[in-house]
C-alpha cells in the first residue's frame, strides 16, 4: 500500500484557482495535494532582444521555491548571486513545454513571462507548475484577444505534467515526497491534449529499471494526464 493510501493509478487531490493575482494578466495557483504552485502569467509589449524584427513572440518561465516551502527554510536563490542547476532545469522545461503548444507567430513580436512560485512543497512541484502554468497561459492570452492586442487564441492545445516512479517494485502515478524520495525509479511525463508527447524525464534512482516499467509507466502518465487536461478544460470554461 502507498503511504497515501492510494491505488496505484490515483492523483493526488488537484484543484485549479484562476485570477488570483490582480495585477497579472493571468494566474492560477494549482494544488496537488499538499502541492501548491502561484504560477502568473506577465506580457511584455517587446520579445526578447535576440528575437526582434523576427514578427514571431516568446513564452519562457522562471521558477522558485519560497524559503519555507518546504520542512526547513531554504535560502532564498537571490541571496546567492545566480539560480542553481535544479532551477534553470526545471524553468526551462516549463517554457518549452509551454512553448510546444503555443503558436509564437500568432503572439506577435511580445514576450509572455510565467511565474511559478512554489508555496509549498511535496513532491511533483516541476509537474504542478507545468500544468497550472498552462492556465495561466491561457488567460493571459484570453485578456489579450478580448482587447484586440492578438485576433487569433494562440494556443493549439492543451499540455500537462505528471511524475510518475516504481517504489516497492511497483509501477505508481503522481508521487508525493514520501515516495519520491524513497522511489527507486523517478520519472516526469508532459504530454499535450492530443496525446503527443513533449518530454520524458526518467531516472534510475535506487535500481535500474526495464522497457517494461517505463511502458507501464507511460500508460499511467497517459491516464493522469487525461484526467489533469478535463480538469484544465473545466478550470477555464
Amino acid at each position: 500500500m502507498r503511504p497515501s493510501q492510494r491505488a496505484a493509478d490515483e492523483l493526488r487531490p488537484v484543484t485549479f484557482e484562476r485570477n488570483v493575482a490582480r495585477y497579472a494578466e493571468g494566474s492560477c495557483l494549482i494544488k496537488f495535494g499538499s502541492t501548491h504552485v502561484l504560477c502568473t502569467a506577465s506580457l511584455e509589449d517587446k520579445p526578447p532582444a535576440w528575437l526582434r524584427g523576427q514578427g514571431r513572440g516568446w513564452v519562457s518561465a522562471e521558477y522558485a521555491m519560497l524559503p519555507r516551502a518546504t520542512h526547513t527554510r531554504t535560502r532564498r536563490e537571490s541571496t546567492t548571486g545566480k539560480p542553481s542547476g535544479r532551477t534553470q532545469e526545471i524553468q526551462r522545461l516549463i517554457g518549452r513545454s509551454l512553448r510546444a503548444v503555443t503558436n509564437l507567430q500568432g503572439l506577435g513580436e511580445r514576450q509572455i513571462t510565467i511565474d511559478c512560485d512554489v508555496l509549498q512543497a511535496d513532491g511533483g512541484t516541476r509537474t504542478a507548475s507545468i500544468t497550472g502554468a498552462w492556465v495561466a497561459l491561457h488567460d493571459c492570452l484570453k485578456w489579450m484577444r478580448q482587447r484586440s492586442i492578438i485576433k487569433d487564441m494562440p494556443l493549439r492545445e492543451h499540455v500537462a505534467a505528471i511524475s510518475c516512479g516504481v517504489s516497492s517494485g511497483e509501477c505508481v502515478l503522481d508521487l508525493d515526497y514520501a515516495e519520491d524520495s524513497a522511489a527507486e525509479t523517478d520519472a516526469n511525463f508532459v504530454i499535450t491534449g492530443s496525446g503527443s508527447l513533449v518530454e520524458v524525464q526518467a531516472t534510475a534512482e535506487g535500481a535500474v529499471f526495464t522497457e517494461a516499467q517505463l511502458t507501464a509507466m507511460l500508460a499511467l502518465a497517459r491516464g493522469g494526464i487525461a484526467s489533469l487536461i478535463e480538469m484544465q478544460k473545466s478550470a477555464v470554461a
